[in-house]
């Protein structure tokens, strides 16, 4: 069964609220086994929309990954997140 990995690029707009994000949501990211590849390091936007931030997490399967984005965890993580950060999220399966 291939990986699938969770890739968010994030511009935070309020630090101080966001911090409440980083606090609960690894709570999810534990439960389900979540391994974080890149998170905020270097980058050199080539094309597209560019956010500060970038993140690339890795997960086992896709329903992994996907329970994790749905769970109560990351749900209550992320309405932190709503006010204090632009964010696009998706979730890609491995080959």
């Amino acid at each position: 069964m291939p990986k699938a990995y969770w890739i968010a690029h994030v511009t935070v707009t309020d630090a101080e609220a966001y911090a409440d994000y980083t606090k609960a949501a690894p709570a999810a990211f534990q439960k389900y086994g979540a391994r974080f590849l890149a998170r905020g390091g270097k980058t050199e936007h080539l094309e597209g929309t560019a956010h500060p931030r970038n993140v690339v997490i890795e997960f086992d399967t896709m329903t992994q990954a996907l329970a994790c984005y749905h769970s109560p965890e990351y749900q209550q993580a992320k309405s932190h997140r709503a006010h204090a950060a632009f964010a696009d999220i998706l979730i890609v399966e491995g080959m």
